[in-house]
């Protein structure tokens, strides 16, 4: 097949590297007649804190990035928003300073991981006044949306706030890794079909990419990480504009930890790779 291949493209661009993607991509481009790859992402980076893997993608890549220049923006961004393909959205941040602080071994830990130690994000989970803060935030932000996506820090956080959600009479169910595939249909159908009842979905590790709901027009991200690629991911689940499915005006609240390290601004986001391209 590899001979007969024209041009491959591949979307999520930012794991061309990754091993498994980067064997199938040097047979395609590679193997008999040579193929011109075009990558696509939204985030043209692999991760924040790591600038040798982002220049190995880069490199990959012949450090030839396609850039959206427009005459009278500074950045694409406002471009996209003014054109409608975005929605114009509000970041709130949700700064949380409770819970113990992180020991000298944790914070050693911290550092040298790509991202928050499980151990501290299950602790963080566990937090009540944590989780008050994000059931709170999530209850207000239902009076002004009609699809809200919540990511959670874990699986048994994800099932605990879909939980008294819905205890408390909000349509709201958790989809994770090991929820069934039946019912994560039924769960995933019923919240994109039209109806003007709330509805919110607690997701934990599965619906960051590949899940297409564009009437969703507010995200609550409970889920900390160091990961810039992941948090973009998030963030872009509820900010499709009109003339791409969605809404005109978008929501995202972020859980900061003030404590920890994490991504919190989608400002941020649009300007950390230009160094590597």
């Amino acid at each position: 097949m590899a001979g007969r291949v024209d041009l491959v493209v591949m979307d999520e661009a930012h794991q061309a590297i990754a091993p498994t993607y980067r064997l199938i991509l040097d047979v395609l481009t590679e193997s008999g007649r040579p193929a011109p790859l075009l990558g696509l992402t939204a985030t043209p980076g692999r991760t924040w804190s790591d600038i040798d893997e982002d220049q190995r993608l880069a490199d990959f890549f012949y450090r030839k990035k396609v850039s959206l220049e427009v005459e009278g923006y500074d950045s694409p961004i406002r471009f996209l928003v003014d054109e409608g393909y975005l929605a114009e959205t509000e970041f709130v941040q949700l700064e949380y300073a409770g819970g113990r602080d992180p020991s000298p071994r944790e914070l050693q830990e911290i550092r040298e991981s790509l991202d928050i130690p499980q151990d501290i994000i299950n602790l963080l989970a566990a937090d009540v006044q944590r989780n008050m803060l994000i059931l709170s935030r999530t209850e207000t932000m239902c009076r002004r949306h009609h699809r809200i996506i919540v990511f959670a820090a874990t699986k048994d956080h994800a099932l605990v706030l879909a939980t008294v959600l819905r205890a408390r009479g909000t349509w709201a169910y958790a989809v994770t890794g090991e929820t069934p595939s039946s019912e994560r249909s039924r769960i995933i159908e019923t919240y994109r079909a039209d109806s003007d009842e709330t509805r919110v979905i607690v997701n934990y590790g599965v619906l960051t990419t590949g899940f297409d709901a564009p009437k969703t027009s507010a995200a609550v991200i409970a889920r900390p990480t160091k990961s810039l690629v992941l948090f973009s991911q998030m963030v872009g689940r509820a900010t499709r504009g009109k003339r791409a499915g969605g809404n005109a005006r978008a929501e995202i609240a972020t859980v900061v930890d003030t404590r920890l390290p994490g991504f919190c601004n989608m400002a941020d986001a649009y300007d950390n790779w230009e160094d590597v391209w």
